[in-house]
């Protein structure tokens, strides 16, 4: 674009407009437990935008067009796999997650299998929502520079920079109202940005004549791949810290379910039009880097539609790295600090803590970015670890007695060591990292349950599922 003044403009001030919102919210966060719950119930409708905020940010944007613009209309699955596993995580496990009254994935799964494996699922947790947070800052940055004319690096530092000063104002209030508008500037800001796109190749049907016609089939990508995809994407609705806490903000059960299938509504539409976006990057841009294809369109907008696709995209990214960096504060709080180094509970200490904590879980994942090129194969190994907690989930709410709790927390430790070095030797016998996740966890816990001749274990601290909590 010739001028870029109005494109920044327009971000700057919703970005104020965020900021206003985040500082009136923030006397309700006086306290640790309103900072990272809300403090209140809130509707349902308002909970389902904020988990379909957290999904198709940056990385799901920029990554879906990414893998649109090499595979065409099947990278939609990257997404509406998402909304697959929401559907089914409204109908097996939102209203469990709500009447169980926990808002972290390892208080949920210690009830079960006890203290070391609360730690462990931290460890794994924080390490899937860390790798996020690399793809993240990874294609915040793609668009920056882009846009900027400014380097890649620098883009990635100033996008991290600038969502940690975002991120530790109002907590998880702040969260769920500013994602709502995040949402629907997505949701504006895709539409425009794949009108765009078209108006340029020149329709539909000039799209459908230009590219070839594998582009056009729902399985280009390979069922292997799109299978794979539905393990990680479920697994990542199933075991994600930040769903677990959204769901818990709302009055029952019911409301939680209701929340979790209105997400699934919005994100499969959104899958499909960020790989349109991608194929028709494919055919203005032929030669560019696929990392690329979702920045060049944006490059070449008018303005102020640039604008506004550019401040969907800037809010989506600080809204996603705080949700991130919430569930990680929230997880180091709970499990490793107040047990710890504050066992009297100082509510000061705790809010402190957990503040810093956003802090530094933002800044971290920044050197790691700068070496990220492709952002969706990054994402996707953090949902593929996730996938893993998943099978012990539903376990525990559907099968507490099967394993043991040395099984359980074997499994976690083992699914980390092994998809991660699964991941990185390439996915050897084009066997994907998500199957190893899955497979891990059952594998070991039917090894320990078969051990021990079936007989069923239970922590000495556990409480049944479905008992009512005792605070956050």
């Amino acid at each position: 674009m010739a001028s870029s003044w109005l494109v920044l403009t327009i971000v700057a001030v919703y970005m104020v407009v965020l900021a206003l919102i985040s500082f009136w919210v923030r006397r309700s966060t006086q306290s640790a437990k309103n900072f990272t719950t809300g403090g209140k119930d809130f509707p349902a409708v308002l909970i389902g935008f904020l988990m379909m905020s957290e999904f198709i940010g940056t990385t799901a944007s920029i990554g879906t067009a990414q893998a649109g613009y090499t595979y065409g209309i099947s990278a939609a699955w990257n997404i509406a796999a998402l909304g697959v596993g929401f559907v089914i995580f409204s109908m097996l496990l939102a209203k469990k997650y709500k009447d169980l009254g926990e808002n972290t994935i390892s208080g949920a799964l210690a009830r079960t299998y006890g203290e070391p494996v609360r730690f462990a699922t931290s460890v794994i947790m924080i390490c899937a929502l860390s790798i996020v947070a690399v793809s993240i800052y990874a294609s915040g940055g793609a668009v920056l520079a882009t846009l900027l004319s400014i380097e890649r690096t620098s883009a990635i530092i100033i996008v991290g920079i600038v969502s940690v000063l975002y991120v530790g104002i109002g907590g998880m209030r702040s969260v769920i109202y500013t994602n709502v508008l995040h949402a629907l500037m997505m949701y504006a800001g895709i539409i425009l940005a794949l009108g765009f796109a078209l108006s340029k190749v020149g329709g539909m049907g000039e799209l459908v004549a230009r590219l070839p016609a594998p582009m056009f089939e729902v399985g280009n990508v390979g069922w292997p791949k799109i299978f794979a995809w539905l393990v990680a994407g479920i697994g990542a609705t199933f075991a994600t810290q930040y769903v677990v806490q959204a769901v818990n903000t709302v009055s029952d059960g019911r409301k939680a379910q209701h929340a979790s299938f209105y997400c699934a509504l919005m994100l499969i539409p959104y899958g499909l039009i960020a790989a349109m976006v991608g194929m028709c990057s494919a055919v203005l841009f032929p030669q560019i880097p696929s990392l690329q294809a979702f920045p060049q369109i944006l490059g070449h907008m008018h303005e102020w539609m640039a604008g506004i696709v550019v401040a969907g995209l800037a809010g989506a990214l600080f809204g996603t790295m705080a949700a991130l960096t919430m569930g990680i504060a929230t997880l180091l709080l709970k499990d490793f600090y107040q047990p710890f180094f504050n066992p009297q509970r100082d509510d000061r200490k705790n809010l402190n803590f957990a503040r810093t904590a956003t802090i530094v879980a933002g800044l971290l994942p920044i050197t790691l970015a700068l070496y990220a090129s492709d952002v969706l194969v990054v994402t996707f190994l953090a949902k593929a670890l996730r996938a893993s907690l998943a099978v012990l989930v539903l376990m525990v709410f559907y099968a507490p007695t099967f394993g043991t709790r040395r099984g359980a927390f074997i499994s976690i430790i083992a699914s980390l060591i092994i998809t991660i070095g699964w991941f990185l030797m390439g996915n050897p016998y084009g066997i994907d990292n998500a199957y190893i996740a899955l497979a891990t966890p059952l594998v070991i816990m039917t090894l320990s349950h078969l051990l021990r001749g079936g007989k069923p274990e239970r922590a000495d601290s556990a409480k049944p599922i479905g008992a009512t909590a005792t605070g956050s």
